[in-house]
């Protein structure tokens, strides 16, 4: 029985779907107004192993993501500048243009770490329909009010606003959050429609006036869309629990008077070097920089899948070549395994319901690589071993079949940079340099052997 961590309930629960065989997933896509650096891809790569696992366990599954492109502000709030006016002037591009820029780097980031691609990406300006009519349910329902700066949502409709985030509202000060609106009743009230910006790039007619929509309500109008107004899954990071998730089930409880999500699962984020990821250091690295690196850009993916998605990840460039060795390790198995078949034992039953157990856990992938290697070095057969790695990877999507034909390995650049680099310093006969650069060439998983030519030999 899979089991997940309910933010909604701080509970781990069994998975009980609303339609038995079938599982909605709406999971909080990027704003697309800069790059999806590794930390927004982590997320993304541990919610594909949702799907992947709910398709292997025979679940029909419909996974929604959206695309933000217009009305998430600066502060996540209602506060500052929106993030594709800032980005389009930043870069001098049309704020369509900076969409289309960014939402290609993100899909080829997607292609590179084997992510599935949702089946429906939807992007916010192309539902403004689907948000004017949600917020006109909401309004209808007394649950917004008008004010200098738009429509606002009214939290103290509901009575179960702190509830999610665990918010004491006492020891929030009036203001605190928003301070361009005096009118606002409470100063945690959301806009559900821009309507005080007229230089804003993006603007559309409504009942309230021209404007733009608030960044919330598009969550819900796309995912009720495509997914009804009750739904199973809803993702997203734990940064969005306080603020965002917390306004997206007030307004669909002003819509809809329900919950739409029954199990709000949350990622914890990657740091690097034990840094948070932040513009302001510059750290904030791409999946096609690691390729630049001669990484396997699914030595990063097999990283992810060595963390809990509740714990997050501390990014270090030795991680992640510690990850490229254990990936072409597991290559190099699977394409022994495919070419021979010994008389081991051919119980794999065992096998299979202890993958199954541990990532069945809440998502378990670290103690199902766990699993995965003991079996390897199990007395099974040879053909079943390979049979099951086949089958874990429709989970894991490492590529294994892919990558396990037997072919001549080709050297990575940076190793063979490094080789090169070696070579220079026995020459100028600095011979600890030459040491320390060997090592480093090991910690890569290959090994060289001086002569006329040096020899490079995987280890």
């Amino acid at each position: 029985m899979l089991k997940l961590y309910n933010t909604l309930t701080r509970k781990k629960e069994d998975f009980m779907p609303i339609k038995k065989g079938f599982a909605g997933i709406y999971s909080c896509g990027p704003t697309v107004y800069w790059n999806q650096h590794i930390g927004h891809m982590y997320a993304y790569t541990q919610w594909d192993c949702l799907v992947r696992l709910l398709r292997y366990m025979k679940y029909r599954v419909k996974w929604i993501m959206n695309i933000t492109d217009v009305g998430h502000m600066t502060s996540d709030q209602d506060e500052g500048e929106d993030k594709m006016e800032k980005g389009a002037k930043r870069e001098g591009l049309g704020v369509w243009e900076l969409a289309d820029k960014y939402i290609k780097q993100f899909k080829e980031s997607m292609a590179l770490l084997n992510i599935t691609e949702p089946d429906v990406l939807c992007r916010a300006t192309e539902h403004i329909k689907e948000q004017i009519e949600l917020i006109k349910k909401i309004e209808k329902n007394g649950f917004a009010y008008k004010t200098k700066t738009g429509l606002v949502f009214d939290t103290s409709k509901f009575r179960h606003y702190a509830d999610f985030a665990k918010l004491n509202l006492d020891e929030q000060k009036s203001g605190a959050r928003v301070k361009i609106d005096e009118e606002k009743k409470n100063p945690w009230d959301f806009l559900l429609w821009v309507t005080n910006q007229p230089e804003h790039i993006m603007q559309w007619d409504s009942p309230w006036g021209r404007g733009f929509p608030g960044w919330h309500i598009e969550c819900t109008a796309m995912s009720t869309k495509y997914l009804g107004e009750h739904f199973d899954i809803h993702t997203g990071g734990k940064e969005h629990i306080p603020v965002h998730h917390t306004n997206e089930i007030a307004q669909a409880y002003g819509a809809f008077g329900k919950q739409t999500a029954n199990y709000w699962l949350h990622n914890d984020w990657v740091m690097i070097n034990g840094e948070k990821i932040s513009k302001s250091l510059g750290n904030g690295t791409l999946v096609s920089e690691i390729i630049k690196k001669g990484i396997n850009p699914l030595a990063l993916r097999y990283l992810f899948l060595t963390s809990h998605y509740k714990q997050g990840l501390n990014f270090t460039w030795e991680s992640l070549d510690s990850s490229q060795i254990a990936l072409n390790k597991l290559y190099e198995t699977a394409g022994r395994l495919k070419k021979t078949d010994d008389k081991g034992n051919k119980d794999d039953k065992q096998w299979e319901s202890k993958f199954i157990d541990a990532i069945e856990n809440d998502l378990g992938l670290p103690n199902a690589l766990a699993v995965m290697w003991d079996m390897l070095k199990s007395n099974l057969s040879d053909k079943k071993k390979y049979a099951l790695l086949m089958k874990w990877d429709k989970v894991l999507g490492l590529k294994i079949k892919e990558n396990s034909k037997t072919r001549k390995e080709k050297i990575p650049k940076e190793v063979m940079r490094l080789v090169k680099e070696r070579e220079e310093a026995r020459k100028n006969k600095d011979f600890q340099q030459a040491d320390a650069i060997r090592d480093k060439i090991r910690f890569l998983g290959y090994s060289v052997e001086d002569g006329d030519k040096p020899i490079v030999k995987k280890i």
